[in-house]
């Protein structure tokens, strides 16, 4: 996937004559993966344990939609509001965890309930103004704003250049250690030198992106959160017992359940999170658009698992990492961006995301039968 990334991002910046990759262009394509590669964060973690959740776009359009009538119609500060929100988000979670967890319904029909009640709920909550206009700063902020400037170094936001620097850093003793530790116990790792080239290609990956930010506005706040989710979650999955539950859940139920793993407990808990994520997702989303409207979360879903399937996740469960949904969304943005740029008809656009889904998931399944 990265080396899809950097050859879309190529081929767009010869065929755009450098546009593509400007500064403005990345900055706001980032910005705009945002509340769908948090989504896809979440979602990554119910396709591992063999689910889906069609309930999260309009359920982040409902929340986003509350979140701006305690803001504009009952006088709530953001600080506030954005607590309550997360809170209502965990309660939806839960509530489609319970369906399916506990009652047995499968989680496509529960979550396709959960949409239509969503939806209905959305333009209930819309219906008298239809938009909702948001005149907070402090939450609009989170969807437009950037973090402040330390200082400036040849035109670059030095705040940005340390980000970076310092996210490139815990990358290399991440894959290292990750190495260090498969080596230890003889797991199968690649040759030293394909390592060595992994770690520099990514690295200057991130080193790229880092300086057209801080060629423009730095870093938003949009994407501070995003690579906060994606610490939080990247650590959750690979360093912690509930992590490695996750994934035995999702590799195979019977025997995690006769290896004492609670399937319902780690069903609700995921769930759970899906409901938090797609209430983050309703905030970032509501903040970029500075308003709450009546079309808002539509297809978010969609776009969410087709990020985390083109990142790697298996459709079969018990694999996929929240880093590669992460690129995932990206790369199905890119795709956008580039073609509009370029002009391509939106009908193409729909049929050509539509092949690179297909044969992400062509090659998922072509991948496992050959290790089979």
């Amino acid at each position: 996937m990265y080396i899809a990334l950097i050859i879309i991002m190529l081929t767009f910046s010869i065929l755009t004559d450098g546009l593509f990759m400007s500064s403005r262009n990345i900055s706001n394509l980032i910005d705009a993966t945002g509340y769908i590669a948090v989504l896809a964060v979440g979602m990554t973690l119910v396709i591992v344990i063999r689910h889906i959740d069609l309930s999260v776009g309009f359920a982040a359009g409902f929340l986003g939609a509350i979140a701006a009538i305690l803001l504009t119609q009952m006088g709530i500060p953001f600080y506030l509001t954005i607590p309550i929100i997360l809170g209502l988000g965990i309660v939806v979670g839960l509530f489609n965890g319970f369906l399916v967890a506990q009652i047995g319904i499968p989680s496509f029909v529960a979550s396709l309930a959960g949409m239509l009640i969503f939806r209905g709920a959305l333009l209930r909550v819309t219906e008298k103004s239809g938009t909702i206009i948001i005149k907070d700063e402090q939450f609009n902020a989170i969807g437009n704003g950037f973090v402040p400037a330390i200082a400036y170094v040849n035109g670059l936001n030095l705040f940005s250049l340390i980000l970076g620097l310092l996210f490139i850093a815990f990358y290399i003793y991440s894959e290292i250690s990750k190495r260090r530790n498969k080596l230890k116990y003889h797991f199968e790792v690649i040759s030293g030198p394909m390592f060595t080239i992994k770690v520099v290609f990514i690295s200057a990956i991130i080193a790229y992106i880092t300086w057209i930010l801080a060629g423009y506005n730095g870093f938003s706040w949009t994407v501070i959160i995003m690579l906060l989710v994606v610490a939080v979650y990247h650590f959750l999955t690979t360093k912690t017992v509930l992590g490695r539950h996750i994934y035995a859940v999702g590799s195979n139920p019977e025997a995690a359940n006769l290896s004492g793993i609670s399937v319902k407990k780690i069903t609700y808990i995921v769930f759970g999170s899906m409901g938090v994520l797609s209430a983050l997702s309703g905030i970032l989303f509501t903040a970029r658009l500075q308003s709450a409207t009546t079309t808002a979360g539509t297809l978010f879903e969609l776009d969410a698992i087709a990020a985390a399937y083109v990142g790697g996740v298996s459709a079969a469960g018990g694999v996929g990492k929240v880093t590669g949904s992460i690129i995932g969304a990206i790369v199905m943005a890119s795709l956008s961006s580039g073609m509009n740029l370029l002009g391509v008809g939106i009908s193409y656009q729909y049929m050509i995301r539509g092949a690179v889904l297909a044969i992400a998931v062509v090659f998922d399944v072509m991948t496992r039968k050959k290790r089979a």
